[in-house]
């Protein structure tokens, strides 16, 4: 009984904190089923009488709700692609590879983390403007496919943590570099490139200065620039933004759902280029199965 009260007691600080964050949320929904008169009274009321779900549709009719959705859809995507096809690659040169001067540029590459985005944000609006590509989306996605900062570093730290002796049996076997880091060394990163897959469809999902400062045309603006136009000189329609960020934020929450139901993006890149046009086979690298890997049926 008293390990049943303890270890009920451990959850209550934990529920405090998401009830914590769940309650922002829930008061978003709230406002988005009000009406004007219902958002400004006092004392607040949580459930509104009669909710207003016309907000909704006013919202998509209000703004190009769809064209902003897809816009950052495709910003999404090459982002998730780019660090998924950068990040791990980075992390095992850093990680597994013995070349001069690695530890010193690694260090280079994580103080990058402590400079803010307002340090930088001239110097690239200069370099992209002379390049011709403001009111693209190559600014937004281009740096994810040369390498995050934070991502390498998490990658590197995982690989660090993996045996050599498993690679270290496939060299002396004859097998490349490549051979090793697309058949030994992507298998065991799974997990890894699902959480850098997953923070990075958020980071990009919900970033506002990136396309504020790079995208000037309407057409090309994605979701969180967008829900702006709900502010105006008279002020701001509350019900109306808050029907359309309540939409706008489900496929955050939604993704981690989907990731792991897949296989890994990068792995499957590598099995389409060497033209595998069967299923896709998961392959689990046991510590006394390693034989199993290198030679899969």
């Amino acid at each position: 009984m008293k390990r049943r009260i303890k270890s009920a007691l451990k959850y209550i600080p934990l529920c405090l904190a998401g009830l914590f964050f769940l309650v922002p949320f829930i008061w978003l929904i709230s406002t988005s089923l009000k009406s004007s008169d219902q958002i400004f009274s006092y004392p607040p009321k949580w459930i509104p009488k009669p909710a207003k779900f016309s907000n909704y549709r006013e919202a998509f009719e209000a703004i190009p709700y769809l064209k902003y959705i897809l816009n950052t859809m495709k910003t999404t995507s090459l982002a998730v692609l780019g660090n998924v096809l950068s990040a791990p690659m980075i992390g095992y040169a850093f990680g597994k590879l013995k070349w001069p001067g690695r530890d010193k540029v690694f260090m280079l590459v994580v103080a990058t983390m402590m400079l803010p985005f307002t340090v930088t944000m001239i110097p690239l609006y200069s370099l992209f403007s002379k390049l011709g590509w403001i009111n693209t989306y190559i600014p937004l996605v281009l740096p994810d496919f040369l390498g995050t900062a934070y991502f390498i570093f998490l990658m590197r730290q995982f690989y660090r943590n993996l045996p050599d002796e498993f690679m270290e049996a496939a060299r002396i076997d004859g097998a490349s570099e490549l051979w090793v880091y697309a058949r030994i060394a992507l298998p065991l990163e799974k997990p890894a490139i699902v959480t850098v897959a997953l923070f990075s469809f958020v980071w990009s999902w919900t970033d506002f200065m990136g396309p504020l400062i790079y995208l000037t045309k309407s057409t090309k603006w994605t979701i969180s620039l967008g829900l702006s136009q709900f502010t105006n000189t008279y002020g701001v329609d509350w019900a109306l933004l808050m029907a359309a960020s309540a939409i706008a934020i489900l496929p955050p929450p939604a993704f981690p759902h989907g990731v792991p139901a897949y296989d890994n993006p990068v792995l499957l890149f590598t099995e389409l280029l060497r033209g595998r046009k069967h299923e896709l086979r998961r392959e689990r690298l046991e510590v006394y199965e390693v034989k199993s890997l290198w030679y899969p049926s």
